[in-house]
Parts: structure tokens; sequence; C-alpha cells
């Protein structure tokens, strides 16, 4: 009877003042006082996933799941300026300000106002190794802007004129660039300037070429489409099959390998002041290999760079200290210890690849197009894998198989002090 009297104190109405002390309401859950209140338990995040399929037509699309953004690209491997041939230079260049004209019945006006109405943002590139033409936008507007990259280019006069007219400008920003002209220097000591590979990629083309060059190279078989933020990879496959129908589906066919050479280019312009100077080597086949030995190169002091089948240092300084810095050049190569740095070289190198899997959708399509046309597949586990996998031993052999190579020369500005390839090539035999 004690303890029935204590519960009954317990559960009476405490008084305040003689009145009742307000309770608390005791609704079995907030959304039944708040209706529409977010979850307070959303789903735990997870990791990205990826897929890869290959059509009958000889398309390769890969996909992940995990971007809040989605980005799709369609690259052409054959579409770069190495596969011009000898009266079709400039073409590549050309067909990239072709991207997004009038097909398929729609004018160039029309798809970029669908474009800009979904909040997509449209680019393309060219390159010597390829071309890609893509848009970036919200997940749930991707599916829906994707026949707008297989229409079928119907050259309209007008297209064709501001084509070549916005190819012309970037031919004239390249030409007064020295990193530019470097650039394609560098090919053309390695190359030869007369080769598909060693022709600038920079050149006005002619308008008959543009036509032929795209009906031959901007096909289904061997591109890859690459995309981000895709929750249900067979659906999407689904639809690009049928958005792509219009695209032809071409014949496969692997591009020619350029025969490495060695050799020197000089671009003389007393005027700048100053000296660009590169000295490189031929590189080992692997991208993943190639970007450790750029590292190695990096740490031992070296302003190093990388390029497809390229491996070499860079320096830069005025008239009179243009030999000097040749000097500096070899001698950063001839005298590094690259055993003692390879582990630190291949954390880096696996870093800048990570880092560029989460720098944004953009960078993360790169990436899973150029891992697809290396290995056929494509995976972040998979990638950081490949680097764990290089030896100090690869690293050796690629040096020494570098060196053992004709050097690369390639020097623009005032070079008058700048040094002949002969010299340098003797410190490396």
């Amino acid at each position: 009877m004690a303890s029935l009297t204590r519960a009954a104190t317990l559960v009476a109405p405490r008084r305040l003042g003689g009145a009742i002390a307000r309770q608390f309401s005791a609704l079995s859950s907030p959304v039944e006082e708040f209706p529409g209140l977010p979850s307070t338990t959303p789903t735990l995040s997870t990791a990205s996933s990826s897929s890869v399929t290959t059509l009958s037509s000889g398309l390769t699309i890969v996909s992940e799941n995990a971007s809040t953004t989605s980005t799709i690209a369609l690259t052409f491997p054959n579409a770069g300026s190495s596969c011009e041939t000898a009266s079709e230079s400039g073409a590549a260049l050309a067909n990239k300000c072709m991207a997004f004209k009038s097909g398929s019945g729609l004018s160039s006006a029309l798809i970029l106002r669908n474009l800009e109405d979904e909040g997509a943002t449209p680019f393309a590139s060219a390159g010597r190794l390829g071309a890609s033409i893509g848009f970036t936008t919200s997940p749930d507007k991707a599916e829906h802007l994707i026949p707008l990259l297989g229409t079928n280019c119907t050259f309209e006069k007008w297209d064709m004129k501001d084509a070549l007219a916005l190819a012309k400008v970037d031919v004239s920003e390249a030409q007064s660039n020295a990193q530019s002209v470097l650039t394609d220097s560098i090919y053309a000591a390695a190359y030869g300037g007369q080769t598909a590979m060693g022709k600038p990629l920079y050149t006005v083309a002619s308008a008959s070429t543009i036509q032929s060059f795209r009906e031959r190279t901007y096909v289904l078989s061997g591109a890859v489409l690459s995309a981000t933020g895709i929750s249900d990879h067979e659906a999407f496959v689904l639809s690009v099959e049928e958005s792509f129908s219009e695209i032809a589906v071409g014949t496969a066919s692997d591009p020619i390998a350029p025969v490495y050479l060695g050799g020197e280019s000089r671009v003389n312009a007393p005027s700048a002041g100053y000296a660009h100077v590169a000295l490189a080597f031929q590189g080992p086949s692997s991208p993943v290999l190639q970007n450790v030995l750029k590292y190695c190169l990096s740490i031992s002091g070296a302003s190093a760079f990388a390029a497809p089948g390229i491996i070499g240092v860079y320096g830069g300084a005025d008239s009179a200290g243009a030999g000097a810095i040749v000097d500096s050049l070899c001698t950063s190569i001839t005298t590094a210890t690259f055993a003692d740095v390879v582990e630190r070289a291949k954390n880096l190198a696996k870093a800048e690849a990570i880092f560029a899997l989460d720098g944004g959708s953009r960078t993360l399509v790169e990436s899973m197009t150029s891992s697809v046309l290396e290995t056929g597949n494509f995976s972040a586990a998979g990638l950081a894998a490949s680097y764990d996998e290089i030896t100090a031993a690869d690293v050796n052999a690629a040096f020494s198989a570098a060196f053992a190579s004709n050097p690369i020369l390639a020097s623009v500005g005032d070079i008058t002090s700048v040094p002949y390839h002969a010299t340098v090539a003797s410190r490396f035999s």
C-alpha cells in the first residue's frame, strides 16, 4: 500500500502556486506535428561504382553513379590531328569548331538553345590523339540531352564559315603563345615535322577537307562515351543506343603508331628577349609509369612534363642565360639518383590521379575515358593498384631506355646562345 501511495504521488500533477503546471505534448512523432519535415536519418552515402558496356557498333559506354553532376563526353580516338592525311591538315581543329552545329533536322541555334534551357554547359576539344564533344548538367537532365551528341552534321555553309573563322582565331592565339609553339616544336623534333604526329596541331584547314575528315573519323566504332552521375547503367545504355542511331558505325581501325626519331627544332624570335627550352626523351608506353617518371624528375629539382610517348624537362631564361639553362637541364638529369625517390614519386603520381577523380565530373570523365582507351575498363581501386604495382626496377629500366634514345631539343625565342643538338646529345652517349 505504501508503494502505491508513492507511485500516485509521482504521477500527480505538480502545483505551482495553486495552478497546474503545463506538460509537454506527447505526440508519437515530430512528423505528426510538423508534416513534411525532412528525414533526420538520411541514407548513408556509398562509394562510386562504375560499369562498362561495349555495343555491337563498337561504342564503349562507361558510367559511374556517385557524382552529383553529370558530365557526358563522346570521344573519338581517331579524330585527332595524327590521323589527318597530308591534304587534311587542320581538319581536326576545324571539326572541333563544328561541334553542336546543324544536323538531324536541328539548327545550331536550336541545339544550343536546348542545352541552355536545361542548364547544360557544352564543350568540345581536339588534340593529336583524339577529339571529344560533350556537356555538363544535372543528372536528371542528362539522358534527355544525349540525342544532341548524336546528330548527323549537315555541314551548312554558314556553320562551315563560322567554324573556319573560329579555327583561325585558335591558330592565331596558339602561334602567339610561346608555350604552344614549344609544344609543337617538341613533337616536331620527336617525330619529324612532316609526319602526322609531328606536324602542328594548329593549322587552318581548307573547307573541302572538313567533311571528308569528319565522315571518316567521327564514327562509333572504337569511340568511348563516358558519363558521371548515372544511377541506372542498363537504362542509360538503351537510351544511348537509340539516340546514336544516326551516327555512322564505321570500321574499327587502330591508328598507326608514330615512329620516334628524336632531334632538334628551333624557332628563332630574337625580339622575344627570352628563350624557352625543352629537353626530352622517348617515354614508356604506359601512362602510369610515365607519370611516375615525371615526378621522379620533378623531385630531383627539374620542371618536368610528360606527353604521350615523351618525357622531359623544361626551363627558360633571358637571352644571356639561355646556354646556362640548357646545361642546368642536362645536369638535373645526369646527376639525379632516382632510386632514392621512387616511392615518393609513386605516391605523388597516385595522389594526382586519385585527386583527379574527385576534382569534378569533367576531370573524372577524362580519367574514365583514358582508362577505357588504355585498358578497356575503369575503377578507382584498379587505378590506385596500377601505381602500387610499379617497382624501382621498372622505373630504372624506363629511365635507362629513355636516356638511350635520341634526345629531343626544342627551343623557342631568342635562342642565339642555345647549344645545338649534337652538343647536348653527346652528354648522354
